[in-house]
């Protein structure tokens, strides 16, 4: 499973959208997106949150 199936599974999980977690990261909801389509990876400071 990629790390965006998982952000995406994990989010679901929690009953976030994907601009709610955007919201909670401090980063856009096109962000959110592309981490979990793989088209992209969240800086080191984001991975610590989540």
């Amino acid at each position: 499973m990629s790390f965006g199936e998982n952000l995406q599974r994990m989010r679901k999980k929690n009953q976030l959208s994907q601009e709610g977690l955007a919201e909670m990261l401090g980063v856009s909801r096109q962000a959110v997106s592309k981490w979990e389509l793989g088209d992209g990876y969240p800086e080191v400071d984001k991975l610590l949150l989540l």
